[in-house]
């Protein structure tokens, strides 16, 4: 289960990630990147938009920030613009490392209750569970993004945490 250390590990993976996948996605014009790849989210942008989007409201249960707005489905178009979302997205990886850095050990102990549109109602479950999903969210997502990027042709650095480069290890 997930600890601070964890949370700061996972936070440190994914800013390495995203800016590893963005970096590859800059390769491609925005046609490439808008292109409809029968993906869940549809295209590599929309899936970002869309990452973007759920890690926003992460960030808010956990950290208090504040909610993007919108729906799972409207996520696709949080941002529209590449230059917006890859700023965006840069500013929120800080936002995750600042709230890993930050949040107290025993948070993982206790327990976020939410009214989930998705669910239809109220959701209550444990921190660890939930920073779990957080950062798995993510991963499944990157993965997507992966896998639509080198189809495309784009080129991505390694994707496995224990080669993350000493740059982001020590973020």
């Amino acid at each position: 289960m997930p600890t601070k250390e964890h949370a700061i590990t996972m936070a440190r993976y994914n800013a390495w990630q995203n800016e590893s996948l963005y970096s590859a996605a800059d390769q491609l014009g925005a046609d490439e990147r808008e292109k409809e790849r029968g993906a869940f989210f549809g295209s590599i942008h929309q899936t970002a938009s869309h990452l973007l989007w759920g890690d926003s409201f992460w960030m808010s249960r956990f950290a208090g920030t504040p909610a993007p707005g919108g729906s799972v489905k409207e996520s696709t178009a949080f941002a529209s613009a590449w230059d917006d979302l890859r700023a965006r997205r840069k500013a929120l990886d800080q936002t995750i490392l600042r709230w890993a850095h930050d949040v107290p050990a025993d948070w993982f102990d206790g327990e976020l209750c939410w009214h989930s549109a998705v669910a239809g109602g109220e959701v209550c479950k444990p921190h660890k569970i939930l920073a779990t999903h957080f950062f798995n969210h993510q991963t499944h997502h990157r993965g997507q993004m992966h896998a639509m990027l080198t189809a495309a042709g784009a080129r991505t650095e390694d994707t496995d945490l224990l080669f993350m480069p000493e740059a982001f290890a020590s973020l």
